[in-house]
């Protein structure tokens, strides 16, 4: 399992200082079902924008 989760999307509520990720557990879907072929077929369902 990945010790340190990097995320460049300031504006959500996980993100702090350095890029890192702060939610307990991280989601991250296909777009085309169980399998991606690439980057652009995936999203991250862990986004929450912050307040």
């Amino acid at each position: 399992m990945a010790k340190d989760v990097l995320c460049e999307v300031s504006n959500c509520k996980y993100w702090e200082n350095g890029n890192k990720c702060s939610a307990k557990s991280i989601y991250v879907v296909s777009h085309t079902g169980k399998k991606a072929k690439d980057q652009e077929e995936t999203d991250c369902k862990t986004f929450e924008p912050m307040a």
